[in-house]
């Protein structure tokens, strides 16, 4: 097996689809589909179940991932370490679909203008496994949406607060309440992030420790279907108000008057200390800092292990 094999596994584990990683990396499908059988076949055994149109990581599958992704890492690491990265490199970061979409773009635009040389790289994941990717050495850097959290080997850097509010359609039979508690949710549809998402487990432990129960819980992995879903009048979400602004201005969707406890949430940029961070790192922590108007991170607090 060669490193452009790992790779594609690595992207089509990822991605749960062979289209979609060839799409991600610029080759025909054939191509993925052939490198895959191939490297099961090398191994002896099946890295993927195929269930219809689906796809999804065998046993073997998973642990071989980790492996894949850590032998990639290693590979990158020693390329970069016989060239010079004055004002180049790669930068490999990860984050939840509401940051990408919602607070990035400005972020990596003046970012790239900076820093011409530097050649940006987003993996997607499941946000459950960011953290773990950094320690890996799978991404650089990770945008993490979450409540405080103590960590012995992750640097980390809180960027901002987020507000997150509970929302429901203009003419939902609870826009116009005055207050709304956990107990006027019975009953209700409540759409939720995949699990995983930090907001969604405080939401959900509010409900669970009032004694109220939804009338059911739909599960969706975006932001945007949540959103569409809601203002179609399926149900009421949590979600954060960066994610809604527009939605909110044109009356698409409300606000509830939550009368829970605020729902406590920040954005932070975490990386693992161990590593060595070339120039793209570098200079994107230090560019992300000066956009968020961030100082120099103080001791442990901040810049070394959290």
């Amino acid at each position: 097996m060669d490193a452009r094999t790992l790779a594609t596994f690595s992207v089509a584990a990822r991605t749960l689809s062979f289209t979609n990683a060839a799409l991600t990396l610029g080759c025909a499908q054939s191509s993925v589909t052939a490198q895959m059988k191939s490297l099961e076949e090398e191994l002896g055994t099946a890295l993927f179940n195929r269930v219809g149109n689906r796809l999804e990581l065998t046993g073997p599958g998973e642990r071989y991932l980790a492996y894949a992704e850590r032998i990639l890492a290693l590979t990158r690491e020693a390329k970069g370490s016989l060239h010079d990265e004055a004002q180049s490199g790669t930068l490999r970061f990860t984050a939840p679909e509401s940051i990408c979409t919602y607070l990035l773009p400005p972020v990596l635009k003046t970012f790239k203008a900076k820093c011409p040389r530097v050649r940006i790289q987003f993996h997607p994941g499941f946000v459950r496994d960011f953290k773990r990717q950094v320690l890996d050495g799978v991404v650089d850097l990770a945008f993490v949406l979450e409540e405080p959290f103590p960590s012995k080997v992750l640097a980390m850097e809180k960027l901002r607060d987020e507000q997150i509010l509970i929302l429901a359609a203009a003419g939902h039979r609870l826009a116009a309440a005055g207050g709304v508690s956990a107990q006027d949710l019975m009953g209700e549809e409540v759409l939720l992030k995949a699990l995983g998402c930090s907001y969604r487990n405080q939401f959900e432990r509010q409900l669970i420790a009032a004694g109220a129960h939804p009338g059911s819980f739909l599960e969706f992995q975006g932001v945007e279907t949540i959103k569409r879903c809601v203002a179609a009048g399926l149900g009421i979400a949590p979600l954060p108000r960066v994610a809604v602004e527009a939605e909110l201005a044109s009356g698409e969707l409300v606000e509830l008057s939550w009368e829970g406890e605020p729902i406590r949430i920040s954005t932070y940029l975490v990386w693992n200390p161990e590593r060595h961070l070339g120039f793209a790192e570098r200079a994107f922590l230090q560019h992300v800092r000066e956009h968020f108007r961030i100082g120099e991170p103080a001791g442990r607090e901040a810049g070394s292990r959290a």
